[in-house]
């Protein structure tokens, strides 16, 4: 689930919407990606397959032109379907490093009467210490780009996210294009998304913690837009329109009340003429307790609610069936043929209703749905069915089959093409958020991944979903660590929040899993990342609340049956057992920046070298493998520090000035020292390098093209193919590189 995601870096930026905002092209190009890269090795890059794996808030399919869809997700960019290879393509990979706020989509818009053109409204968070949103324009459906830099926050991972669309090209003008935004009301361009200015006769009034315009869409020549800021009182307005692309007056006999206060998504049947609206009483997607569904006929005027099932009643087990309303799509070739999602339903579990009928009446297709998801087999979330899923605010209806229905979950893209039969429909498509990364010396397995929302999985194939799914007993929802014995790589730990226990081990180097039998009683239940000695025998677990607060870390040496508290290693920290010495193990307390040091199998700790860069959580140490106190210290923009001597002393690396993660792999041939991939900087921009010569030279191995927003958690050579290395994405999934 979304909610679990954080972002990695904070841009400060601010200015006022008043100014007329001024285009800036970039990465438009492949030439200029080419030139640039020019001099590195020749690297392809892919996605470790697992398909899916995170909120995908909008799909759009094109109006006009068969089998073009586009999909938006709010960390991991956008995409494009096409149904010719039954595929999505990535479409942002080229924002870097400094535009990671960019890979989160508010809102995705095409134009009816020009195919090739497409448009996105970016920007992860609204937030004080985010940077500014963006437009990204393009006139080859997303294959380049040309960038306007917006004066205004918008949040892609914000609570809304899964409302829309707030952008829109006008109906009557492909000039013409409107954008809603959460905090600053609404925006305009007449030149095609170049310039934009704020409307100022829109008559709601914008919050600083509002939801703002959620939705815009073309009725006829009209343009509709949905208010998310109301109170839900019989006198709130939560939905306007405009006739004339300049006055805007709210909607005569607009529903009201806490059922219909937020409006969600909306769709206009043109066949029938009629305008299908969805409510909630919350944006969503978490947070919903009712929500409606009513329907405007335009040319009388007249609203009708047609919502499906009313929430508030009670489940067979007593649970109350609380929820709200979220998708909405019509079917383009029969009037009156309607699709909508319940959200947030926990207790019943949501599902789609159809109507053929203008909503008199409604069928769930949940009832008789029947589910493949054996190419995606996480999906079973380690149960023996599939749920149907959660989070359901994206819902769109082939306009060229009527049949062809897809969904969004907060996990995949349900796709059907007879109404009974679903199966996800998210080949290419990777939005995993991945915190680290495994790759095993021997065995069946290239990689074991730890990540955000879908724990752990163990990838006995790199082109296919992992057959096991999550790691099982217990499943994780997220992952907090991994860790695998140096000198027996059998043996793999694991931890995160479970659903039975947060810790467990594996004998077989990860294909099956136990829970600890015990584990330590810590407040506020927030397991952190754990370390295992080069032979197994013991276990240091540190433990971190998702809110900061540190706890005392615990030792066991009897594979998790009792543990005892450690209380000379410093709260928080990461653990790092040594890989040659099975009583040494390290800690870097990023409080101070002092290395601390256990000679006595992880039961006390002693401070070692200090004055160390300090004050950032996420300063990472590394163990190089099969070399006793031979440590590596990222410390971001201060640099990348050495230790030969286990900590006590330390020295700075001179080839880099900054250093955000940092791994090993197998050594180049003849070289006696392993290859070390790097997300850092050498020179003036941040991007993934190799170094075959002990960090005394790096060469570039990813390019303009394939550099994925915020890179910084993890990245791991292969100690078994020279060259092939694993990088984890905050939203694009594993994506490795071999060097052709």
């Amino acid at each position: 689930m979304e909610a679990s995601r954080l972002s990695r870096r904070s841009v400060l930026a601010g200015a006022s919407v008043a100014a007329v905002l001024t285009a800036v092209p970039t990465f438009t190009a492949r030439a200029q990606a080419a030139e640039a890269t020019a001099a590195t090795p020749s690297y392809r890059w892919r996605n470790a397959v697992i398909g899916g794996t995170g909120f995908v808030t909008g799909i759009l399919f094109h109006p006009s032109v068969p089998g073009l869809a586009y999909a938006r997700t709010d960390i991991g960019g956008a995409y494009r379907w096409d149904d010719r290879v039954d595929r999505w393509t990535p479409l942002t990979d080229q924002l870097g490093w400094d535009d990671w706020n960019l890979l989160g989509v508010e809102a995705l818009a095409v134009d009816p009467a020009h195919p090739e053109r497409l448009y996105l409204a970016v920007g992860t968070y609204a937030q004080s210490w985010a940077g500014n949103g963006a437009i990204l324009r393009s006139e080859d459906r997303g294959t380049t780009w040309t960038r306007t830099d917006l004066t205004v926050k918008l949040g892609g991972n914000e609570d809304g996210r899964g409302a829309g669309e707030r952008l829109l090209v006008d109906p009557r003008d492909s000039d013409t294009l409107w954008l809603g935004t959460r905090h600053d009301g609404l925006l305009k361009s007449t030149d095609r998304g170049v310039t934009w200015a704020a409307v100022s006769g829109f008559p709601a009034t914008a919050t600083a913690a509002g939801q703002g315009v959620t939705f815009l869409v073309a009725v006829g020549r009209a343009v509709y837009a949905g208010w998310g800021d109301g109170d839900g009182t019989a006198t709130a307005v939560n939905l306007y329109r405009t006739t004339d692309g300049t006055t805007w007056t709210p909607v005569p006999a607009q529903p009201t009340g806490t059922s219909a206060k937020v409006p969600i998504r909306a769709a206009y049947d043109a066949r029938s003429r009629e305008l299908y609206v969805t409510y909630a009483d919350a944006p969503g997607p978490n947070g919903q307790a009712t929500g409606s569904v009513h329907k405007l006929a335009v040319v009388s005027g007249t609203w009708s609610e047609v919502t499906p099932v009313k929430p508030g009643g009670t489940t067979s087990d007593g649970s109350a069936d609380t929820f709200g309303y979220g998708g909405v799509a019509v079917d383009a070739r029969r009037a009156g043929t309607v699709v909508v999602s319940t959200n947030n339903r926990w207790a019943a579990v949501d599902t789609l209703y159809r109507t053929t009928d203008g909503g008199r009446t409604w069928t769930s297709l949940k009832d008789s749905a029947v589910f493949d998801v054996s190419e995606t087999p996480f999906l079973k979330w380690g149960a023996e069915q599939p749920k149907f899923g959660w989070w359901i605010q994206a819902v769109a209806v082939d306009p060229y089959d009527s049949k062809h229905v897809v969904y969004g979950t907060g996990a995949t893209l349900y796709g059907t093409r007879d109404l009974t039969h679903w199966a996800p429909q998210i080949r290419g498509l990777e939005e995993t958020s991945v915190i680290q990364l495994i790759s095993p010396p021997v065995g069946e397995a290239h990689l074991i991944s730890a990540s955000r929302d879908i724990g752990v999985m163990y990838h006995e194939r790199l082109t296919a979903s992992p057959s096991r799914g999550m790691a099982t007993n217990p499943v994780f929802g997220s992952a907090t660590g991994i860790a695998q014995a140096a000198g027996r790589p059998s043996y793999v730990v694991r931890t995160g929040f479970g659903d039975n226990g947060n810790g467990a081990y594996s004998r077989d180097g990860g294909r099956s899993w136990a829970p600890f039998a015990a584990q330590p009683d810590i407040a506020g239940d927030s397991p952190g990342p754990i370390a295992t000695s080069a032979d197994g025998g013991t276990l240091l677990w540190s433990f971190v609340h998702w809110d900061g607060t540190k706890y005392p870390a615990h030792r066991s040496a009897d594979n998790g049956t009792t543990w005892t508290e450690v209380s000379s290693f410093p709260k928080g920290a990461t653990p790092v057992a040594d890989p040659a010495d099975p009583t040494l193990f390290y800690a870097y307390d990023t409080d101070t920046g002092t290395l601390y040091a256990s000679t006595d199998s992880g039961r006390s700790f002693a401070q070692r070298a200090g004055g160390l860069p300090a004050g950032d959580s996420q300063f990472q140490l590394v163990a190089a493998p099969g070399r006793s106190g031979d440590l590596w210290l990222s410390v971001k923009w201060n640099g990348l520090y050495r230790s030969l001597d286990g900590g006590v002393s330390f020295s700075k690396v001179a080839s880099c000035w900054a250093s955000y993660t940092l791994g090993f792999g197998k050594a180049a041939p003849g070289a006696a020292y392993p290859a070390i991939y790097q997300v850092g900087s050498t020179e003036t921009i941040t991007a993934v390098y190799r170094s075959d010569d002990e960090a005394k030279t790096w060469v570039r191995i990813n390019d303009d093209l394939h550099q994925w927003g915020w890179v910084g958690q993890a990245v791991v050579g292969d100690p078994r193919v020279h060259g092939r290395v694993y990088l984890a994405t905050n939203g694009r999934g594993i994506q490795y590189g071999e060097q052709i």
